[in-house]
């Protein structure tokens, strides 16, 4: 056990050498205009069309600061599982806050701050995300508290904790979205949710739409979509400017918000099919493992004819879902923070002494069978 803990610790400080970034913006003023893929994916047109109004998304994360001027109004009180209590307003590593400000940002005083892909979404956040069987739990809250997405921009082991909850959200009628991880390989020890068959995995492109050089490839990979120079809200009222899938799976996280909005009476897997069956297709004809079955294209999946079925869908789920069960609190955490997350805390405040700003994306490598 020490060895896997200690796997998982040296696994997340390697993620960050993935997601230095540029000198974050000091202020609101100009991080509208840093928000380069809004242009390309014609974020604009989308939003007169729809802008997410009553769908929530789930955010399996580090936990989201509401009070940041772009986010508030847009989160839900959201779920600490671990003792099973409201989520609050804690972000302690700041990957959460970011992630709802690229899904459902609302911006401030006109055209301030950051603007999410689904601004009149909700964003319930859920945490921690460090465990398979707390993982599972959020998502088993998620669904019975009404998810119709649910993001999950980190990687942990297999389990079949973890397994049959992802099952049941699927089974549900909830979109599910993953990344395939950011070694910048093949990867051969598949990172999870996002390997599960049931979830929409993303891999991230750069502003030339070409594989950001940190995103993994392989059959794992189902979409993709920009994930370079991501700016993004952090805790205290501050933003950093990010690179991961993370960025590229909040994109289509709030994009599948839209289309939910759009049409609710399409299933989880229709919305699949529109993500997938309207991408625009890159590298080699067809799917391949690098750009998975495309580039996300919003217009087009918001205004297309529905596209036929793709094999790439998630097959239907046999397993009923459960009822939510929550986990009951813990003695020996006074706030239920993973072990990780404080370590990945006081990394932040130290590279907080430098022009640098990180988006400090949670993963472990799956160790063992």
């Amino acid at each position: 056990m020490p060895g896997r803990i200690l796997r998982r610790a040296l696994a997340g400080l390697a993620a960050i050498a993935v997601v230095l970034g540029p000198a974050a913006p000091a202020r609101a003023e100009g991080i509208r205009d840093q928000q380069w893929y809004l242009g390309p994916l014609k974020v604009g047109e989308a939003q007169r069309i729809t802008k997410g109004d009553g769908v929530i998304v789930a955010l399996l994360d580090t936990g989201v600061d509401a009070t940041h001027p772009d986010l508030r109004g847009a989160v839900l009180p959201g779920r600490q599982v671990v003792q099973n209590k409201p989520a609050g307003n804690l972000d302690s590593v700041g990957h959460g806050t970011g992630m709802a400000g690229v899904i459902a940002g609302r911006g401030h005083d006109g055209d301030r701050g950051v603007l999410g892909i689904a601004p009149r979404a909700k964003i319930m956040p859920i945490r921690p995300i460090n465990d398979t069987y707390f993982v599972a739990q959020g998502i088993r809250y998620a669904v019975a508290n009404g998810a119709k997405v649910i993001n999950m921009a980190f990687a942990t082991r297999d389990s079949e904790s973890l397994r049959a909850a992802v099952r049941e959200a699927a089974a549900a009628d909830v979109v599910l979205i993953g990344t395939p991880g950011n070694d910048g390989d093949t990867d051969n020890e598949l990172e999870y949710p996002g390997a599960y068959p049931e979830v929409l995995t993303v891999g991230a492109v750069d502003r030339k739409n070409k594989i950001a050089k940190f995103s993994n490839h392989g059959r794992q990979v189902d979409l993709v979509a920009p994930g370079v120079e991501i700016p993004g809200p952090a805790p205290d009222n501050k933003y950093v400017l990010g690179n991961g899938t993370s960025g590229a799976a909040a994109i289509v996280a709030g994009s599948a918000a839209l289309i939910r909005a759009r049409y609710p009476d399409l299933s989880a897997a229709e919305v699949v099919d529109r993500l997938i069956g309207t991408a625009i297709d890159r590298g080699a004809k067809g799917r391949d493992d690098y750009y998975g079955n495309g580039q996300l294209n919003l217009l087009a999946a918001l205004t297309a004819a529905q596209p036929r079925p793709s094999a790439s869908a998630a097959p239907p789920a046999t397993d009923a879902p459960a009822a939510v069960a929550v986990a009951t609190p813990a003695d020996d955490d006074g706030d239920g923070i993973p072990p990780l997350v404080i370590v990945g805390a006081g990394l932040v405040l130290l590279l907080a002494a430098v022009p640098v700003a990180v988006f400090l994306i949670v993963r472990s490598r799956r160790a063992g069978g």
